[in-house]
C-alpha cells in the first residue's frame, strides 16, 4: 500500500519502464474512482509519473486530452493493445503556410509596438504618446512626438511645447494634449 492508500498494482508485462512504455494502451483506474483508457506519451520514473493521451488511437493533428498521473495511485491498469509510436513526427501534419503566415504577423507586430516605443523617454512621455496615438497619428521622432507628420511635441510635453504645423493643426493638437494630461492625471497643463 502507499502512502495515499491506494493498491499496488502487479503487472505481467515486466517491470514499470516496459510496463509504461511509449504506445501501450491501458484502461486505467485511479484511487479517486476515476477510469479512462489513454495511450501512454511519457513515463518518468523518478516522481513516477505516467503521462496519458486519452483514447485508444493517437489523433496526430488534433487536439488531445492529456493526464498526468501518479503511478502509485492507479489502482487498475488493464493492457489493452500497442499503437504505433503515438509521438513518430510522420504521422503529424504541419500547416508550413499556417505557421509562416503566423511567423510575419508576429515580426510585423513586433515591429509595429518597436515603433510606438520611445528610446529614452520617460514612462510619462511614453503615456501621453499612447494616449495620444488613440485620436491622431504619432510616431516618434528622437524624443519627440510628432504629431500628423507635421506638430512636433517636444519634452516636457506641455501645450507650450507644441510647435510647427497649420495653426489648426498646432491648436487641435494643444486640445488634444490638454484633454489627454487631464485625463492620465498630468497636470502641467
Amino acid at each position: 500500500m502507499d502512502p495515499a492508500g491506494g493498491a499496488s498494482v502487479a503487472s505481467d508485462i515486466g517491470g514499470e519502464g516496459e510496463k509504461f512504455a511509449v504506445g501501450n494502451i491501458y484502461s486505467v483506474k485511479v484511487i479517486t474512482g476515476d477510469e479512462f483508457r489513454g495511450i501512454v506519451m511519457a513515463y518518468d520514473p523518478i516522481p513516477n509519473f505516467v503521462f496519458f493521451e486519452e483514447g485508444t488511437k493517437p489523433r496526430p493533428g488534433h487536439s488531445k486530452n492529456a493526464r498526468m498521473v501518479n503511478a502509485n495511485f492507479i489502482t487498475g491498469l488493464s493492457y489493452l493493445g500497442k499503437t504505433e509510436d503515438p509521438l513518430d513526427t510522420d504521422n503529424f501534419s504541419v500547416d508550413l503556410n499556417g505557421l509562416r503566415a503566423k511567423e510575419a504577423l508576429a515580426i510585423r507586430q513586433a515591429e509595429a509596438d518597436a515603433e510606438r516605443m520611445g528610446v529614452g523617454v520617460t514612462a510619462e512621455a511614453q503615456s501621453i504618446f499612447d494616449a495620444l496615438s488613440k485620436t491622431l497619428p504619432v510616431q516618434w521622432e528622437n524624443s519627440d512626438i510628432l504629431v500628423m507628420k507635421e506638430v512636433r511635441v517636444r519634452s516636457p510635453y506641455l501645450s507650450d511645447c507644441v510647435f510647427g504645423g497649420t495653426d489648426a493643426a498646432n491648436n487641435r493638437v494643444k486640445k488634444v494634449l490638454e484633454l489627454e494630461r487631464r485625463r492620465l492625471q498630468l497636470f502641467g497643463t
